[in-house]
């Protein structure tokens, strides 16, 4: 199913919703001067209904506002985390504990979620810190760098692969692969690279059987659910899911905050004379710059808000229309480091059962972003000369940051 493809509209589907809305052309808006970024590009959507409906990628419902947002994320009885992808992609791997709902998630979270103990968090988040002072120490005296490339995906996927004790020079086999399967709109090229993927890691997998270790992947391969050992499949889909979701939304997060601080050197200063703002500056960074836009499968015919549902029908909630929602947040473009953290409103890593495990870490490598650059690397720009360029699809992003620094 490609863009150009429209959906007939169903009968269920009043025709004042219907918004020829493609998100994955979102970079469009940008290179038009319509939009700042891939946020702004979305928020266009707050200026109609609060549900509307796209022909898109085989028609589907998308969900503007936060109160909107928070229901599909909770309520799994209506809303199926079963099929989350827009486009669907047929014969995908299932992604265990994402693709369930409760109470067949609980079991696979939990034991999931033995990777994010405090004192597990505290030694990535180590090795967090001792990769981003050793990039800077490298890119400091050279003046400019090319961001995403050589600081965003380098910090996050280190981290990743000392977790599942891979070979850190798979980092340039791993990234445009994964980078497909979250950003493409071409089911064959997601479907050749999850292949590849799954290829990848099969001989890991393997290996883990035969000599089991104290890492993420072997915690998987060894792990139980309700008292019996996980299943081929099972081991897979949950390998497949962290290795995924390991890779890319950190880095993305990086780029949109390095992006915001090189066009703002009076909240950039900021940071730097008052260091204490860095974790309310964390959770501003996350709400202007939300990443995710899943989608849920509603589960049977029902009524909300007066909309038929009807079952099997798909519904994005984008968590950047989260943050930007103006009924939750006051000036919700504006990025304002003195916010009371509790006022600061956002969805970046999802609510309820499904929320992201790896949250607490995420976070802290995007701290340790902020505390080891800024001190360093003060005062940069965007080089002029090369312009960023943004990624849109069900993950935003920054495809590449030129910056530049007096050395």
């Amino acid at each position: 199913m490609t863009s150009d493809t429209l959906a007939a509209i169903p009968d269920n589907v009043p025709p004042e919703l219907v918004v020829d809305f493609d998100f994955f052309s979102l970079v469009d808006a940008i290179e038009r001067g319509e939009a700042e970024d891939i946020q702004s590009a979305w928020a266009v959507l707050h200026k109609g209904p609060d549900i509307v409906w796209t022909p898109r990628y085989g028609g589907y419902w998308i969900a503007t506002r936060a109160a909107d947002i928070d229901v599909i994320q909770i309520d799994h009885e209506h809303f199926s985390h079963n099929e989350f992808d827009i486009p669907l992609v047929p014969g995908r791997v299932k992604s265990i504990p994402l693709s369930l709902d409760p109470p067949e998630h609980t079991p696979y979270r939990k034991l999931l979620m033995t990777a994010f103990t405090p004192q597990k968090v505290r030694a990535f988040s180590q090795i967090a810190r001792d990769t981003a002072q050793a990039l800077v120490a490298k890119l400091k005296p050279r003046g400019e760098c090319e961001f995403i490339d050589e600081f965003a995906k380098v910090l996050p996927i280190q981290v990743f692969l000392s977790m599942m004790d891979l070979p850190l020079e798979d980092r340039e086999w791993l990234l445009p692969r994964v980078e497909i399967a979250v950003r493409s709109a071409d089911i064959e090229a997601k479907t050749k690279n999850q292949g590849e993927l799954v290829g990848y890691l099969m001989q890991h997998i393997a290996a883990r059987q035969e000599k089991p270790g104290e890492d993420l992947l072997s915690m998987i391969v060894h792990g139980e659910v309700e008292g019996r050992a996980l299943n081929p499949m099972e081991i897979m889909a949950m390998s497949m899911l962290v290795l995924v979701g390991g890779l890319d939304t950190v880095a993305s997060q990086l780029g949109f905050v390095a992006h915001y601080l090189a066009r703002h050197p009076e909240q950039r200063r900021e940071l730097i004379d008052n260091p204490k703002l860095i974790p309310v500056a964390c959770e501003e960074f996350l709400r202007r710059f939300g990443l995710p836009n899943t989608a849920r499968e509603i589960t049977m015919d029902f009524e909300y808000k007066g909309l038929k549902f009807k079952k099997g029908d798909m519904i994005q909630a984008p968590k950047c229309l989260y943050g930007l929602d103006d009924r939750v947040n006051e000036r919700p473009f504006e990025v304002d480091f003195h916010r009371k953290p509790s006022s600061i409103k956002h969805a970046a890593f999802g609510a309820g059962p499904h929320i992201c495990p790896g949250n607490v870490l995420a976070r802290r490598e995007l701290i340790v972003f902020l505390e080891e650059w800024l001190p360093a690397i003060p005062d940069f720009t965007i080089d002029p000369e090369r312009p960023p360029v943004f990624a849109a699809g069900s993950v935003n992003g920054v495809d590449k940051l030129y910056l530049k620094w007096r050395t």
